[in-house]
């Protein structure tokens, strides 16, 4: 179809609409899959798939375990996608230990093996969930995708699911990452904090091991996860896997570092189970320390893990939150939840407690005998409120309704004094929920001590907290390589096999080459590299290494500058003196001194000069020398 925008103008009006139909739909989908599928909502910090899982057990439950085939045939009728997602998604929920109880085979988290198929395992709701997850009075409830059914927006969930179980999401254009933590540690941290005291929370993996929390930045930073390697004489045994690698994968890290030579190991035997147990034996006479100390550098033995904290909020937008945010905003819901438990009890003990009193002067003041000489029934009823009127003017149908079905039998053995007992429990009952809601942070305090009293032996850290920094790879290196110089080619490297051996050096040691014309170079550990037949110095490069040079400029004035590297780019040229300038010497030793020999002149009265090289200052590698001289020189040693 096309449309014109004037005489001989004419624009095709439906690639418009395309492109229009492209930019909504993009934007549809994309905030589709963030909010229903990649991102969990602080609500309940559940993504819609383990809601909808969640929600499907709790209908289903009748203490008995169900087949978990059967448990994912019941979730698609809230879930519009196929049933090997949802089939996953349980599998990764139950493997978390919180929620669900299993029974057969799902996986092994230590060795990745994958679970059994969906009707040969069984699943129920773990009674945490049963204690703390589901509350139909609470809840709000949409239609699911179909029109069908019903499935809640968020559950009324007690417990700070968010952190306790950590999830990971990638959407369009944002991902999410939560590390999981300790549940008790969670608990004693809303308690602080509904005390108004100050709390820190840290994760805490299944897989067990040590962590190192320096940089964890409240839940977005990092943190550093070791395997827990066991010393013996003559063999180490790894007895846990860092979160979110296998054992077979840590086993093919070490295989491949023992390839490159970067660890000496003579065997691996895997006894992995349900406890990793991977035993590595030893060469003679090789300290296990420094084996240890290789692992972690060069194989998955150590690892560093990134947390991003994103969440689906309220307003059903992305946001970004700390880990303590999150615990507030997860306290804060469980004091909302009780409040409004607590209410709801509290109106159904006063709509006892007026049906009794009305059931009381219904019988004591002889309202019902009214209902024997009248026929109809919108006679009785008239005749009823006409007798409470003096008592209760607002009778509603229910109640009315409820009066006039009370059968005689319990009329006639009407017992006061009974009635007035239960009247009082009653009235304590609604006393003790207004004391209770007066009083809802304590309440609250309450409820989680007896979590933690009924479930907490269950939930023990697994990961112990310690402070170790990441192991350095070139620290560990073996210098095994032999740098070679061959003055007739200008080249320089540990490939070579021809030239002069410099030094012994490891695969990550950064080599720094300084020029006589004063330009450098740092490559790391170079295996063939044309440094030029004017190398000048070479060695292994410390950014606080102490170079005293002295060099000439284009007009014969002798400089010296003494300065340390810095900071540096790998395989980028430097100059460390101006351009056009000629270094004469260049030293380490701050204790040396330079001899300037001039060239000689008539009336010279100096032909030679010395000067300590511990006289002048350090300067940055950006800054000019300090002058020594101008006199045309001759020679220059450093002695």
């Amino acid at each position: 179809m096309y449309g014109g925008w004037g005489e001989g103008r004419r624009v095709n009006v439906a690639q418009l609409d395309v492109a229009q139909l492209f930019d909504r739909y993009f934007l549809e989908y994309s905030s589709y899959y963030i909010r229903e599928r990649a991102i969990p909502h602080i609500g309940d910090g559940l993504k819609p798939v383990q809601r909808r899982i969640l929600h499907a057990l709790h209908r289903m439950d009748d203490g008995k375990f169900h087949k978990v085939a059967n448990v994912v045939g019941q979730t698609m009728q809230f879930h519009p996608h196929g049933d090997q997602a949802i089939f996953g998604a349980l599998v990764n929920l139950a493997n978390k230990g919180l929620l669900i109880e299993r029974q057969g085979n799902f996986g092994n988290i230590h060795t990745g093996d994958a679970a059994a198929a969906a009707r040969y395992i069984e699943c129920r709701l773990a009674p945490l969930a049963k204690a703390a997850l589901f509350n139909p009075d609470t809840t709000e409830y949409i239609d699911s995708y179909d029109g069908r059914s019903q499935e809640p927006v968020v559950l009324p969930a007690k417990l700070p699911l968010l952190l306790a179980q950590g999830v990971e999401g990638i959407a369009v254009g944002m991902a999410t990452k939560i590390l999981p933590h300790n549940l008790v540690e969670l608990w004693n941290a809303q308690i602080r904090y509904l005390r108004g005291q100050t709390f820190e929370v840290f994760p805490d993996f299944a897989t067990g091991g040590l962590i190192d929390v320096t940089a964890y930045d409240d839940g977005n930073g990092k943190v550093l996860v070791r395997s827990d390697v066991e010393q013996r004489p003559d063999r180490l045994l790894i007895r846990s896997v860092p979160f979110g690698v296998t054992s077979e994968q840590l086993i093919a890290s070490i295989e491949q570092a023992a390839r490159d030579k970067k660890v000496r190991i003579r065997k691996i035997t895997d006894y992995t189970s349900d406890a990793v147990e991977i035993e590595l034996e030893l060469p003679p006479d090789i300290n296990p320390q420094y084996v240890v100390d290789t692992l972690y550098a060069f194989t998955d033995c150590e690892i560093s893990i990134s947390a991003h904290f994103l969440v689906i909020d309220g307003e059903q937008m992305p946001r970004r939150l700390s880990a303590s945010e999150a615990l507030r905003s997860a306290t804060d819901r469980l004091v909302a939840l009780l409040r409004e438990e607590l209410q709801l009890a509290a109106s159904l003990v006063q709509e006892r407690i007026r049906a009794k009193s009305i059931e009381r002067v219904f019988i004591e003041e002889g309202i019902y005998k009214t209902m024997e000489e009248l026929g109809t029934a919108a006679q009785i009823a008239g005749a009823v409120r006409s007798g409470l009127k003096p008592f209760f003017s607002d009778v509603s149908d229910v109640e009315m309704e409820r009066l006039l079905r009370i059968p005689i039998r319990r009329i006639s053995l009407f017992d006061r004094k009974r009635f007035d007992d239960d009247l009082r429990a009653l009235e304590e009952e609604r006393a003790s929920i207004e004391q209770q809601l007066a009083d809802i942070k304590q309440e609250a305090v309450r409820f989680i001590e007896r979590l933690k009293r009924k479930f907490g032996k269950e939930y023990r850290r697994r990961t112990r907290i310690e402070s170790f920094a990441a192991t350095e790879k070139r620290e560990v290196a073996q210098r095994e390589l032999s740098l070679r110089f061959d003055k007739r080619s200008g080249y320089i490297g540990h490939a070579l096999s021809e030239g002069d051996v410099l030094f012994e050096l490891s695969a990550y040691d950064p080599v720094v080459l300084i020029r006589q014309d004063g330009s450098y170079i740092v490559a790391e550990a170079p295996a063939k590299l044309h440094a030029g037949r004017d190398m000048l110095y070479c060695a292994i490069a410390d950014p606080e290494t102490i170079l005293s040079i002295v060099y000439t400029d284009p007009f014969g004035v002798t400089f010296i500058k003494r300065c340390a590297l810095g900071t540096y780019a790998l395989n980028r040229t430097y100059r460390i003196v101006p351009e056009d300038c000629w270094i004469g010497g260049l030293t380490c030793d701050s204790a040396q001194t330079v001899h300037l020999t001039y060239m000689p002149r008539s009336r010279m009265r100096k032909k030679q000069e010395t000067f300590r090289i511990a006289d002048y200052s350090v300067r940055s590698i950006r800054a000019g020398g300090i002058q020594l001289s101008s006199n045309e020189l001759a020679d220059c040693r450093l002695e």
